[in-house]
């Protein structure tokens, strides 16, 4: 059995340094996020990077992740210098990266062990989002393992709550359903057994309308397994009975990032899921508080000792 580690991270807000040239921030991207960097040096940068190594490099028994999704970095140059700065024998990390529509400027990608899989250059897909304007893409992705089977990799970065709960609702429904429209091409073009894996930062949690409802996510095997829709199996609702979170708003424990699997990953006999390798990752510094609540690193008054304020999470997908 071959075990594939598959992580999914929301860095918060990984900037490029203050004064970062023009071919890596364009100007209207930098007047948007000039308050966030006031203080934000190279030295401060590159100090959010090590501390953001170290948990990944600690993820995985200290092997680090096979496959990351990751999101709320600024550009392809900060997720290099990151990429280069895990330092974990044997490990050969490729990109896969594209500029967003974002007008902060953050992005979603993937880093993956070069060792271990190959990338379909022909296979990378960006599906834009629009509610008014453009915002976060969700990206799509093919990777081939050395047994020389597909996994196909959609990561999101749903909008954010920020304007209110319902009343920003209707945006992550549009997502829902771009999502939703995806899989269902994908199952439809390269069939129903496609092994699709889902994950991202939802900005809602597995039991709120936009995941049920028009993500066709649910907490039900057979469901998936039988059922004639694009259904999704959310991972992360054992999770939540056991009141674990990668997210802490004030003291709301939350689970806004989430995996959720195609029916051509529990019912293809190629792959294994074992459930019960489904996790939330802690460290010793990263944490504290009653909830486990992350410990920020923040952006206008950092605090160099913080990572993000969201937790990693990952799943073990055994391949036969």
């Amino acid at each position: 059995m071959e075990n594939h580690y598959i992580s999914w991270w929301n860095v918060e807000n990984l900037f490029d340094e203050k004064n970062a040239p023009e071919v890596r921030r364009p100007d209207s991207i930098r007047r948007k996020i000039s308050s966030d960097l006031s203080k934000w040096t190279v030295e401060t940068r590159d100090k959010k990077i090590k501390n953001l190594a170290w948990v990944l490099s600690k993820i995985n028994d200290q092997k680090g992740p096979d496959i990351l999704g990751i999101c709320e970095i600024e550009n392809k140059f900060v997720l290099e210098l990151l990429v280069n700065t895990i330092s974990i024998p044997n490990r050969e990390y490729g990109i896969i990266h594209s500029n967003s529509s974002d007008k902060r400027g953050i992005d979603v990608a993937f880093i993956y062990d070069k060792n271990k899989y190959i990338f379909n250059h022909d296979e990378f897909f960006e599906h834009i989002i629009v509610k008014r304007y453009a915002t976060r893409e969700i990206i799509q992705t093919t990777l081939t393992t050395l047994k020389g089977n597909e996994l196909i990799l959609i990561g999101n970065h749903w909008p954010s709550r920020s304007a209110g709960q319902y009343e920003s609702e209707p945006f992550r429904i549009i997502a829902a359903e771009t999502l939703s429209y995806f899989v269902e091409s994908i199952q439809r073009i390269k069939g129903k057994d496609s092994a699709i894996i889902v994950m991202g930062d939802f900005n809602d949690e597995p039991f709120d309308r936009s995941l049920e409802k028009y993500a066709l996510s649910s907490r039900n095997r057979k469901k998936v397994s039988f059922g004639k829709n694009p259904n999704l199996y959310n991972l992360m609702w054992p999770l939540i009975g056991k009141g674990e979170a990668s997210y802490v708003y004030s003291s709301s424990p939350m689970m806004i990032d989430q995996f959720m699997v195609s029916k051509g990953i529990i019912s293809n006999r190629k792959y294994e899921l074992d459930e019960q390798k489904v996790k939330v990752e802690k460290f010793d510094g990263m944490t504290k508080g009653r909830y486990d609540k992350p410990v920020r690193f923040g952006q206008s008054s950092p605090n160099l000792s913080g990572f993000s304020d969201h937790l990693p999470i990952s799943f073990v997908l055994g391949e036969k």
